[in-house]
């Protein structure tokens, strides 16, 4: 009989086409990878994709939804979803463009900026375990070839 861990099936019960889907391989090692890192992100307050969306804002905003969404790969919808809670705790604002008052900006507030220094302290933890775990240089490799997966995914 098939085992089973955290809900996820072992190989034996999936069916040939299953086990070689690109697809769901991606998305089992992102959801279990994802639940480490939200272990670590916890005592912030941030879930993993929260934290992405904090970290790339830092990064280039001010910035526009659709600019912050191409930039995490993510869709509109999936965006504001996450963006609601942040919004809601004052670590993002939504405002005006100086350069044109009918574009919408997305920004850290000072709280945003807080929270995100300390959440880089917990993201480093995770970042640490998985890399025990998996090693160093495979989470390199594993980065290099997952940048090339989106890049083939894109054409």
């Amino acid at each position: 009989m098939a085992s089973s861990t955290r809900g996820q099936s072992s190989d034996a019960s999936l069916a040939p086409s299953e086990i070689l889907c690109n697809c769901l391989a991606i998305r089992q090692a992102a959801r279990q990878i994802t639940q480490l890192y939200d272990e670590e992100l916890a005592g912030t307050g941030l879930r993993a994709t929260q934290y992405a969306v904090l970290s790339r804002l830092s990064r280039i905003a001010p910035a526009t939804m659709q600019d912050l969404a191409e930039a995490l790969v993510m869709d509109r919808t999936t965006l504001t979803h996450n963006l609601k809670p942040l919004e809601r705790e004052g670590l993002v604002v939504m405002g005006v463009a100086e350069h044109d008052r009918r574009v919408r900006q997305l920004r850290l507030t000072p709280a945003g900026t807080a929270t995100l220094k300390e959440a880089r302290v917990a993201w480093a933890r995770a970042q640490a375990r998985f890399e025990d775990a998996y090693g160093a240089d495979d989470a390199a490799e594993l980065r290099r070839q997952l940048a090339r997966a989106v890049e083939a995914a894109r054409t």
